[in-house]
């Protein structure tokens, strides 16, 4: 099986408002032209009913970062925060008959999409799966764009297209079985590796050229989303999206530093769902010459504050 990218994220918030707030205002993210489900009217004729405000009927925000409808959801839930789903993008519909036939070759259960449910991400076919962890996985194929991406924010361009929404730092449980799913079911390749202690690694996947798009430890009894990566074109942009958040009064977590393994510039703040995204920009692009290794410094400089963070998320002492 070969994933082109992850394509896309659902989060479950109890105030999708907030990240609606934060994703447009802070991260310069635009809201969904229309969501998912809702067809584009002809010229003349009046707006989705989403009326480009990126909300759905349930509630649900949608967010757009580039040419494609969406790449970040946000569902109303009574009473969780975190990650709901990621979008596994194959390349169309033959790749994804045999990603099904593939996992149920090897007795990993998967259900097929209905048309309806295909509608209801945008995408033209889909199929659903878990990780060993328990990360809800979506297969699909062929995902809507509606181009017209323009952000709120000046001269500010995400990093996205073909490489995806960016990465994810994941909180796992029964961490070698997720690097056998990834890796030798889903096609995932191992970049490098950080040991976090003796008894722990940090693991990081890539499916394209994107140092990462996936990243996983198993660290104390923590389960669940620790960050998502969003990249900016350059460091200018990084910068206006570190003023936006201090003049938003977010909590930033991690202070301005440059990442050793994969080159990138960035900081980290608390989002309104509780796990942290960074932002950063120019990460490293991999190409089949690159070889997997231990790395033993985290940064080249900066970034005080996160390995704190990591181990505050974990639960675990310094």
């Amino acid at each position: 099986m070969q994933i082109k990218a992850v394509a896309y994220v659902g989060l479950d918030a109890t105030d999708p408002s907030a990240w609606l707030t934060f994703g447009v205002e802070v991260l310069g993210m635009m809201p969904a032209r229309a969501v998912p489900g809702q067809g584009w009217p002809a010229p003349g004729q009046e707006a989705p009913a989403s009326a480009r405000t990126g909300i759905g009927p349930d509630g649900s925000v949608y967010l757009k970062m580039d040419e494609r409808q969406w790449r970040v959801a946000i569902h109303p839930s009574a009473d969780r925060n975190g990650l709901a789903y990621f979008g596994f993008e194959l390349e169309g519909t033959i790749e994804l008959e045999n990603a099904i036939q593939e996992l149920r070759d090897l007795q990993i259960p998967v259900r097929v999409g209905t048309a309806a449910e295909a509608r209801g991400r945008a995408v033209t076919g889909i199929a659903y799966t878990q990780d060993p962890s328990g990360n809800v996985i979506e297969l699909f194929y062929g995902q809507t764009a509606d181009y017209n991406f323009r952000s709120p924010q000046i001269n500010h361009d995400f990093v996205a297209g073909h490489l995806g929404v960016g990465h994810f730092n994941l909180f796992v449980k029964k961490q070698p079985e997720c690097f056998e799913f990834y890796t030798k079911v889903l096609g995932f390749k191992l970049s490098d590796y950080f040991r976090y202690g003796e008894d722990a690694q940090l693991q990081f996947l890539r499916c394209n050229p994107r140092h990462h798009s996936i990243a996983m430890i198993e660290l104390g009894a923590a389960h669940g989303l620790q960050h998502m990566l969003v990249e900016l074109r350059d460091i200018d942009g990084v910068g206006r999206t570190l003023d936006r958040a201090n003049k938003a009064g977010m909590e930033i977590v991690s202070a301005l530093g440059r990442h050793r393994n994969d080159g990138m510039p960035s900081f980290y703040m608390r989002s309104p769902t509780g796990f942290d995204v960074e932002v950063g920009c120019q990460g490293l692009l991999l190409d089949d010459t690159w070889r997997p290794t231990e790395f033993c410094e985290g940064d080249v400089w900066g970034h005080q504050g996160l390995m704190e963070a990591v181990q505050a998320g974990a639960g675990v002492g310094s």
